[in-house]
């Protein structure tokens, strides 16, 4: 099990190396022992999005109360002890998730820039009750990508194009969770949230070598976020070991308005033995299109498996494989939801339904329409002659050819314990059924292809394992036993004005 290095990648100079890359447990082991505190450790990262963000554009804004708010949960745990381990660690989150403070709450659009959500979103109640620091906003793909088709992943008309931190200007960021991969990969915090429709979470995630997790449907509430498609927008988290994005679930999953009080924690099933006898699916068509170079990473990975004492099951098929889906659900889904929320913002806001939107961004166009809005014009038309029965029709079917006719045939006919994807491949499927996934890092490639939008292929790599509803245990301690055993992870190097696009 080689570790591979890339280009650019080793400690970065005169920095407290201990806080690079440095993990929840570890800083907790830190803040207890006395040698460091919330107020420090914020303002270690505010000095790192000060000195390097100006090259990634991964920050939308940093919250102007984190230092304070970090000093009275010093404080707290001086008096009364932790809340836990999320207590005084700082935490971005993606720009459409709504906060109560005097961060604003915009998708990445100049229509919301100055609009601050009434309330938070249920997940930021439940972080600011475990002691997190909300350190900030991550950049976005405007409207989550949602706004045009020829919009590069990673920009929004307020942030302008997150970079890539492993080769700023070269590398593909991945899908409209950027900000927040790009953030954590290069340091600027210790972990984020970001949010998926299909591969928002995923997709960075696995090109800045971190570890993603897109949650089972409902799982992570989506009370206080701008919709996209509400039928599978997931919340999650988005960190550096598998650990973090664990500890972070626990405190993310979960609502007020489920029915169960059950609790998991699902740090407690990461064992480093945790894939001996697992059954991983291969898939092989969605590794029919991958390079050369590309495909070796992903044969590596599956000779680690086994090493690991997996079983590979090598090829299975899915019954859906082929199929083509239609956009019926977004159609149908996409302008109502948006226009409620929108709708629901206070008269001093500057849009209030999806055509205001539109009008809005014509009239300032020069500074809201680098890549037009063809999407969302789209979408405020194309569904209104969709009837209510045509779309539960369409529901089904999605759900159920890509849930109990895809994912879990497969699962239960080759008898696998998950389905093994290489980066963001099979993440449509997986939204469609409303099923987890998991990406972590898997090493490095060099030469790449020119993919659509002239981005590169080449840079970090992820493998990505699936599963069905409500196991995120399995698919956690699956991936901490081949993250723990292959350690592929490196901090990029980056060096202020060191390259821009």
């Amino acid at each position: 099990m080689n570790n591979n290095d890339f280009t650019r990648i080793s400690p970065a100079p005169n920095e407290q190396e201990w806080l690079i890359e440095a993990d929840i447990t570890s800083i907790q082991e830190q803040m207890a022992q006395g040698n460091l505190t919330s107020e420090v450790l914020v303002g270690w990262y505010l000095k790192r999005i000060n000195r390097l963000d100006g090259l990634l554009r991964s920050v939308l804004e940093v919250n102007p109360e984190a230092l304070a708010i970090a000093a009275r949960l010093d404080q707290e745990r001086r008096d009364q002890g932790s809340r836990g381990p999320l207590h005084g660690i700082p935490v971005l989150v993606k720009d459409n998730i709504g906060t109560a403070d005097q961060l604003h709450t915009s998708a990445g659009a100049l229509a919301l820039a100055e609009c601050i959500a009434a309330e938070d979103a249920e997940l930021i109640t439940r972080l600011r009750t475990a002691g997190a620091v909300i350190l900030g906003k991550a950049n976005m793909t405007e409207w989550a990508n949602f706004m045009s088709p020829s919009m590069w992943s990673g920009y929004s008309s307020r942030g302008g194009l997150v970079l890539n931190p492993y080769g700023p200007g070269e590398l593909f960021i991945g899908g409209s969770s950027s900000g927040s991969a790009a953030a954590v990969a290069a340091n600027l915090v210790t972990v984020a949230v970001g949010t998926e429709t299909s591969g928002s979470i995923i997709s960075p995630a696995a090109h800045n070598s971190l570890v993603g997790l897109k949650p089972t449907w409902g799982l992570v509430s989506n009370k206080g976020i701008i919709p996209g498609i509400g039928s599978q927008d997931s919340a999650g988290p988005m960190a550096r070991t598998v650990k973090d994005a664990a500890l972070l679930l626990n405190v993310l999953a979960g609502s007020a308005d489920s029915s169960s009080s059950t609790v998991l924690d699902y740090s407690a099933g990461l064992e480093l033995h945790a894939l001996a006898g697992k059954r991983i699916g291969i898939p092989r068509f969605y590794y029919k299109d991958l390079d050369n170079e590309a495909l070796d990473k992903m044969e590596s990975a599956i000779a680690d498996l086994r090493e690991l004492g997996a079983v590979i099951i090598d090829p299975v098929e899915l019954p859906y494989q082929e199929a083509e889906w239609k956009a019926t659900i977004l159609q149908y889904e996409f302008k109502p939801g948006l226009n409620r929320y929108l709708g629901s913002l206070p008269d001093s806001a500057a849009v209030h339904s999806l055509q205001e939107l539109i009008d809005f961004n014509q009239q300032h166009g020069e500074q809201a329409l680098k890549y037009g809005q063809g999407t969302l014009e789209w979408l405020n038309t194309s569904g209104d002659d969709i009837t209510k029965q045509e779309y539960l029709k369409q529901l089904h079917y999605s759900r159920s050819l890509a849930g109990k006719q895809g994912i879990d045939y497969a699962l239960e006919h080759y008898g696998l314990d998950a389905l093994l994807f290489p980066g963001d491949h099979g993440c449509e499927v997986a939204a469609r059924a409303g099923y987890p996934l998991i990406t972590v890092p898997a090493g490095y490639t060099y030469s790449g292809i020119v993919a659509p939008g002239g981005y590169l292929t080449k840079g970090p790599q992820g493998i990505t394992f699936c599963a069905s509803a409500h196991s995120e245990a399995t698919l956690l301690g699956i991936a901490y036993s081949y993250e723990q055993a292959t350690k592929h992870r490196r901090s990029p190097v980056l060096e202020p004005g060191s390259s821009s696009d």
